[in-house]
């Protein structure tokens, strides 16, 4: 239907540093999708779990990932968001890539490497935000920690829809669902987490709770097993709200340095 789009979110268990293995894992579980779908978001470091020896993992890995994301798109006939350890120039960062039903793809560096797991020694941040436009959708893929960071979410861009990609803890998991909603209202804008489940090769525990909210902050999906998520977003009813309650012309101005 015109003005929607239909988003698939995989939450899912991650096998450790072992990336076709989790390749072969996700193209099952994408082809188990029947449904005509838009958009796959998979969790953060969706080939490895959020590792911080990247020197486990085979250089070639980054480019062989990318690979994959681009043939399940085409074959899917949908774009796919995820993001994986990738090594570029000597440097290793955690980058998100959006691939498009065509191949073709922009990326994201995860802005805000988790300082208390360490990420800033062993990932380069980055430094730009990026906003897709993607079937009459502005999107704004972010990683993980940036969730907690609503300066670099702000919606100046009127985007349409948040994403964030993650490997969010279950001990901190309250965290993630308030933040979430709270991204959403605050934005006007559908907010749509995918976290991982399950246990990590260091011992860390996932509990899930991907989810999606529309607009207003209302919970349109959500799950704590593993399993594929369905939302359907509604451009109608971001312009219908945005139109009723202008709250986003009374953002506050500034600019990040």
């Amino acid at each position: 239907m015109s003005g929607q789009l239909k988003i698939a979110l995989v939450q899912t268990h991650l096998l450790w540093e072992n990336p076709q293995a989790n390749r072969d894992a996700f193209s099952e579980k994408i082809d188990s999708i029947t449904e005509e779908i838009d958009l796959i978001v998979l969790p953060e470091m969706f080939s490895t779990g959020f590792t911080m020896s990247p020197e486990n993992i085979e250089a070639k890995e980054s480019e062989e990932t990318l690979e994959w994301m681009q043939q399940q798109a085409k074959k899917k006939n949908t774009a796919i968001v995820g993001s994986m350890v990738f090594a570029e120039n000597a440097k290793n960062f955690n980058r998100l890539f959006f691939v498009y039903p065509n191949g073709e793809y922009k990326s994201y560096d995860k802005k805000h490497t988790f300082t208390l797991a360490g990420e800033d020694k062993v990932y380069k941040a980055g430094n730009k935000k990026l906003i897709i436009e993607y079937k009459g959708y502005k999107i704004c893929p972010l990683v993980c920690y940036d969730l907690r960071f609503p300066v670099w979410a702000r919606n100046v861009e009127d985007y349409d829809v948040l994403i964030y990609v993650a490997n969010w803890p279950k001990p901190r998991i309250a965290a993630w669902d308030t933040l979430l909603k709270a991204r959403a209202i605050e934005n006007m804008s559908y907010c749509i987490g995918v976290n991982r489940i399950g246990l990590d090769g260091l011992g860390y525990e996932y509990s899930g709770h991907s989810a999606a909210y529309d607009v207003l902050g209302h919970q349109i999906a959500y799950s704590e097993k593993e399993e594929i998520l369905y939302a359907i977003l509604d451009k109608d009813h971001i312009h219908s709200t945005r139109n009723k309650l202008k709250f986003l012309e009374d953002r506050d101005q500034f600019n990040l340095l």
